[in-house]
């Protein structure tokens, strides 16, 4: 089991790798073309931050361990929630912009409710499975988001900031890519393959697996832009990389995931989709507490409470 867990370390350290390295050369060929900072952010590093969820969901649902497909998602979304918004808010307090106020937290609580409704098949098929057809309908929202997003390109301009640019070939740029997605895809089927012989090993479920240790390991490169943005003072991304990297798990990963295989959908996963839309609920409602867009230090340190009550519990239930 060691070497599993050695194994394991090292599957993180190519998915963190990899992630970073294919951002930087996805982000200098952007640039290269003109493609302002805002476009960048919203889209290669957000993609870049939920690349590692995205090869494990990938790997997992090739070889149909729903379980870790789900808890990997569902654990990294709680994650993104509890532990990584209530670090950075603990660090310094989160002033959120008007917009994700009232559109881009009300969309990640709508995202929690559509899984919550394709998975427990309360719209077609009845059965407990995301099917392709509710891949296709997550996509679809998906889609819709990026609408969103271009929308609000159109109306809120920046800079593209070139005049910072540290110029690449072409030769490293492509480099960079390939390197990187070649240290997701083999960082990502590291960490399944292992994961699941730990949770053999131990008789452990591997949704418990998934939501922890896999959800964790997955969540790195969000937790390291958040609180590395806390410490910096940039509210804007220590909160738009939280919301919008769970936007994205739940409608564009969990899509493909379904896409490739139809993924068995374990009904005790409800329980953190009332945690997630609760907690989406509760920060929504923290926004207006004192009079301000902001979350405090002490909102911040109940929402890791949580995550640790939450933690102890999900341990607590399996032991």
């Amino acid at each position: 089991m060691a070497l599993s867990v050695l194994i394991i370390v090292a599957g993180f350290v190519l998915l963190i790798k990899g992630a970073g390295w294919l951002v930087t050369g996805a982000s200098e060929l952007a640039k290269k073309h003109n493609v302002s900072d805002l476009v960048i952010g919203l889209t290669i590093v957000s993609f870049g931050t939920s690349a590692p969820e995205l090869v494990v969901n990938t790997v997992a649902s090739i070889n149909q361990h729903s379980d870790i497909v789900f808890g990997n998602i569902i654990g990294s979304n709680v994650v993104n929630l509890f532990l990584i918004l209530g670090l950075a808010g603990l660090i310094y307090p989160i002033t959120v912009h008007s917009n994700t106020v009232w559109r881009e937290i009300p969309i990640s609580a709508l995202a929690v409710v559509v899984l919550f409704v394709l998975s427990n098949g309360f719209l077609m098929s009845g059965a407990n499975v995301l099917s392709r057809i509710d891949g296709a309908i997550l996509l679809a929202f998906f889609a819709g988001f990026l609408y969103y997003i271009y929308i609000q390109l159109k109306t809120d301009r920046l800079g593209s900031g070139e005049e910072n640019l540290i110029q690449m070939t072409n030769l490293k740029i492509w480099v960079l890519i390939v390197i990187g997605l070649a240290g997701l895809v083999a960082g990502g089927k590291l960490v399944v393959d292992n994961a699941v012989k730990i949770a053999t090993f131990l008789g452990v479920s591997q949704k418990i697996i998934g939501l922890t240790i896999v959800a964790i390991g997955t969540s790195l490169p969000e937790l390291m832009t958040s609180v590395v943005a806390a410490l910096k003072k940039n509210s804007d991304i220590a909160i738009g990389n939280v919301i919008g990297s769970n936007i994205f798990n739940i409608l564009f990963i969990l899509s493909v995931s379904s896409l490739i295989n139809p993924v068995q959908f374990n009904t005790s996963f409800n329980s953190e989709l009332y945690l997630l839309a609760g907690g989406t609920m509760v920060l929504f409602i923290a926004m207006f507490t004192s009079g301000r867009r902001k979350l405090d230090r002490w909102e911040g340190a109940v929402l890791l409470g949580i995550y640790l009550l939450y933690t102890g519990w999900l341990i607590a239930g399996e032991f």
